[in-house]
């Protein structure tokens, strides 16, 4: 019996320190450890993007920008996985049963976003939704929001979690800057949805450093701003985008992990600090609840003193009841096989209904 063939675009990796470029990397990379020859695999990549799956055994096809008017073979797959909502290649052109994954829907809350503009997004993102089979979001809270605004997907939707990467460090390693007292940290794309600016106030009345890593934006500016009110602007760094060995040194060395965001599909970062048993205080917003589940302390407010309150109390729950371990066995839920092995039986189900 021949072997179903299965396109997997993975295109979003053109972008480096994103959480799209990190998923189609380790879901990529899983796929094949788990496919066990079921499925003959195939990666539509960006070139910079080869070398990460060069020796396994799966066919890369590179994307060129004729793809978007001619995609050659375009009938000849089985099963074509979209692995993110942008959606370069279209489904409405491909046969073959077709998969959606949605991380979220973030675009509805961009403050820059017109009306028009949000509207062209979700009508576009609708004829997707409408020419799969099968959709997948990656939480329940996205899966909320997508019945809300697509009830048509009810019969199609389902949920796979993320898996996260063990931060993994090398010996000698360190970071160009490395903070000499003891320092929180986090990690993301510095937007206001990241809401990072409240977290200058956590360094009011203490000898804590921040340090920020992530792709700059003038939303810089109003964190720094938030640290000169606090008198800690000496106490805040923002390194721009670090490299995996870095991000896993500061993981590592962090007396705790602090991200309040407004909006995230998943939160990979919160399970890769858990990793490494390390604390972290989240907001109570979108999907990081779902995630962090009970391992997890929750900023109920943002108002600097309830802030310092969260922080204080769970750093000292989080050295008295020694919960490192069991922080760790609660990351240990979310793996990059189990994800990809969910994924493998869904192309199955498709080929076979």
């Amino acid at each position: 019996m021949s072997k179903s063939t299965v396109l997997v675009t993975l295109d979003s990796m053109k972008y480096p320190n994103t959480g799209l470029f990190h998923f189609g990397k380790s879901l990529g990379k899983a796929l094949i450890k788990e496919n066990n020859h079921n499925f003959k695999l195939n990666y539509y990549i960006d070139k910079t993007a080869e070398s990460y799956f060069t020796g396994g055994d799966v066919k890369l096809i590179k994307r060129v920008p004729l793809h978007k008017l001619v995609f050659p073979k375009r009938n000849n797959f089985n099963v074509i996985h979209f692995t993110d909502q942008f959606c370069r290649l279209k489904p409405q052109k491909f046969s073959g049963k077709k998969i959606l994954t949605i991380h979220d829907l973030n675009q509805l809350y961009e403050e820059s976003w017109s009306p028009q503009k949000r509207n062209e997004y979700m009508t576009r993102l609708r004829g997707y939704i409408d020419s799969c089979d099968h959709i997948v979001t990656i939480s329940n809270f996205v899966a909320g929001e997508i019945l809300t605004h697509f009830p048509q997907t009810k019969d199609k939707l389902s949920v796979i979690y993320n898996g996260a990467d063990k931060p993994e460090s090398i010996d000698g390693h360190a970071p160009v800057y490395q903070p000499q007292k003891p320092f929180l940290f986090t990690i993301g794309i510095l937007s206001a949805k990241k809401n990072f600016h409240v977290l200058p106030a956590l360094l009011q009345d203490n000898d804590l450093e921040l340090v920020i890593a992530g792709i700059d934006s003038p939303y810089k500016n109003k964190i720094m701003a938030e640290a000169e009110k606090y008198g800690c602007l000496n106490r805040v760094k923002i390194t721009g985008p670090v490299s995996d060995e870095d991000k896993a040194w500061y993981y590592q060395h962090c007396s705790a992990f602090v991200f309040p965001s407004l909006a995230e599909g998943f939160g990979l970062p919160v399970i890769e600090a858990m990793h490494l048993g390390k604390p972290v205080f989240l907001s109570r917003y979108t999907s990081l609840p779902e995630i962090g589940g009970d391992a997890a302390w929750y900023f109920d407010s943002f108002e600097p003193e309830a802030m310092q309150h969260v922080l204080t109390r769970g750093m000292h729950e989080f050295q008295e009841r020694k919960l490192s371990e069991t922080i760790k066995q609660h990351a240990g839920k979310f793996t990059w096989e189990q994800t990809a092995k969910q994924y493998l039986e869904l192309y199955d189900k498709c080929i076979a209904g």
